[in-house]
């Protein structure tokens, strides 16, 4: 069922908002609610209507469970059906290993985003679907008294919306900053699909992971029973490969495991080059959050974990802001998004950098398969809930 707008274009421009919040993923979803929990009068946009499918792997790991938990949605992917997860098989050149997950559970973004989007509507938040945003140029607070405006297009119908703080959430491909993020060298693109037709080698509670040349194909299966297959691609690879489905088959079939039927015709998707750092985080009455704020190749959930914790951190900052603004509140943003995900980001990097080097990969597999308890320090360092330096700016831990 379409989530409703809970207010009008009309309605958004005739009041100062405390927070304009755009993209209503899991960061800024979780930053809209947390704003409206502390009082803070918050419209929450995004350009999709909801539920809307993502390229994802829909992946939670424990450290999003227990971010969920510490702002009291601890229970939301149960509600939602996620399947607990219990293994990860991975794969390469034909041979495989198989090692324990513990702590998470993979959950349709349909599903789980607007579980969320609901919950902040709860919490008092505004919501507006199928709304654009854009930050006009120049002085971001010209015209206006303690408020940076906001542009909001429906059609051919535009507004604008006074904000005190704008939350930057739109995501990897994001357009509101009016500037593309710094693209990494050699980056991968992502790509994603699913099906209801897959073998029934696919197990539930199952990470399964193609690595190949040219990438690597995740699959898992969701709470409905379709399996969800997201991966990260080389440029070139895709393109020798005749397409993203064709080089998804071809993956998985050099990896000894069994295509889903017909995965090259199904209506795959991509994504702007995964690894991007922006110009900033913070600015003017604005904080960014979520794959909007940069990202790497993530790992085991770890893509929805950043978004979870960055979206819930910036909210006492945030809240604050929307009070009485400080420029010395960028910075402090900034040195907090570096302590709660720049530092976990070096784990899916070093990740990253084993899966382009085929032969490491290939090694690191055979090692798995023989012990797969070597898995045990990375994995419990993907799920490790309250990293040094994890906690808000009024000292509680998250």
């Amino acid at each position: 069922m379409t989530l409703a707008a809970t207010t009008t274009l009309a309605e958004a421009a005739a009041r100062t908002w405390g927070a304009v919040v755009v993209g209503a993923g899991p960061a800024g979803a979780a930053a809209a609610r947390e704003l409206a929990r502390r009082s803070t009068a918050v419209l929450l946009v995004d350009r999709a209507a909801f539920p809307r499918w993502k390229v994802c792997g829909c992946c939670l790991n424990g450290r999003a469970a227990a971010v969920l938990r510490a702002i009291g949605l601890g229970s939301l992917p149960a509600r939602c059906g996620a399947v607990p997860l219990t293994h990860m098989r991975l794969a390469a050149a034909g041979r495989s290993a198989c090692v324990p997950l513990t702590g998470g559970a993979a959950v349709s973004r349909e599903a789980f985003d607007a579980a969320l989007v609901e919950a902040a509507v709860a919490a008092g938040a505004a919501f507006l679907p199928e709304t654009r945003a854009m930050l006009p140029e120049g002085n971001p607070t010209r015209g206006l008294l303690d408020a940076r405006p906001v542009q909001l297009q429906q059609g051919d119908r535009r507004i604008v919306a006074p904000a005190r703080i704008v939350v930057a959430a739109d995501g990897l491909g994001g357009s509101l900053l009016g500037r593309a993020a710094e693209t990494a060298p050699g980056a991968r693109i992502g790509a994603g699909a699913a099906t209801t037709e897959a073998p029934d080698f696919y197990q539930p509670g199952v990470v399964y992971m193609a690595c190949g040349a040219g990438g690597y194909t995740g699959m898992v299966r969701l709470e409905d029973g379709r399996l969800d297959l997201a991966a990260a691609f080389d440029a070139a690879w895709v393109r020798s490969a005749g397409g993203l489905g064709r080089a998804a088959e071809t993956m998985v079939r050099e990896a000894g495991w069994p295509a889903p039927h017909r995965v090259d015709e199904l209506p795959w998707r991509g994504t702007p080059a995964l690894t991007r750092r922006p110009h900033g985080v913070a600015g003017e009455r604005l904080f960014v959050v979520g794959d909007a704020a940069g990202y790497v190749e993530p790992f085991t959930g770890e893509g929805m974990a950043w978004a979870l914790a960055s979206g819930a951190a910036v909210a006492p900052l945030a809240a604050r802001a929307a009070e009485q603004w400080r420029p010395e509140m960028a910075q402090q943003w900034t040195d907090l998004h570096r302590r709660i995900v720049g530092r976990r980001q070096g784990l899916c990097r070093a990740a990253a950098a084993v899966l382009r080097r085929p032969w490491l990969t290939e090694l690191a597999v055979r090692l798995l398969a023989r012990v797969p308890a070597l898995a045990g320090p990375v994995i419990r360092r993907l799920n490790r809930s309250t990293p040094s330096g994890f906690h808000d700016l009024s000292g509680q831990i998250l």
